[in-house]
């Protein structure tokens, strides 16, 4: 079965669109992500999204934080954190705010891997888009952001189902 045999299988019903659209952002997030761990220097693309989460951030971020803002757990973000640290990138810290938590903090050479190896990361997201449109660009942008809008109504969906008050 190749590719184009799915896209004509699935493309005849909003339901099918529905499943095939699915399906693509697992197998496109697996994709993705085997790309970019063979093409990252020294981190995973997982390690990549909390650095760049970490970098982007004003605050400190607790792990909890960390994992709603990437879609994980807090065990998760503590187990990439943890193989940071032993790289050099970051450093755990208790939190000033709250001594049950932890936070991350940025180290030099992290500053400096993002100074010298973030433009290659950026050259191959110009790759991934440049049959793109800045019109399609901004479509595909706006889309993905009403995604979380489904995401987190799926979400509360199923805690109302959980509680049985569905």
């Amino acid at each position: 079965m190749e590719l184009n045999d799915l896209i004509q299988k699935f493309s005849h019903s909003s339901e099918n669109q529905i499943k095939a659209i699915f399906s693509t952002l697992f197998i496109a997030g697996n994709r993705l992500q085997t790309l970019f761990d063979h093409h990252i220097p020294e981190i995973t693309l997982k390690q990549f999204m909390l650095l760049t989460m970490i970098r982007q951030s004003e605050e400190q971020l607790t792990f909890t934080k960390l994992g709603e803002l990437l879609g994980c757990s807090r065990q998760n973000v503590k187990k990439l954190a943890q193989a940071l640290e032993k790289k050099g990138f970051v450093a755990i810290r208790q939190s000033s705010a709250d001594v049950r938590a932890s936070t991350i903090e940025p180290t030099d050479k992290m500053k400096d891997y993002f100074d010298n190896i973030f433009a290659s990361y950026q050259t191959q997201l110009k790759y991934l888009f440049e049959d793109y449109s800045e019109e399609e660009i901004k479509q595909l942008f706006q889309l993905l952001m009403r995604l979380y809008g489904g995401i987190d109504h799926l979400e509360k969906k199923l805690e109302l189902a959980e509680k049985g008050s569905l």
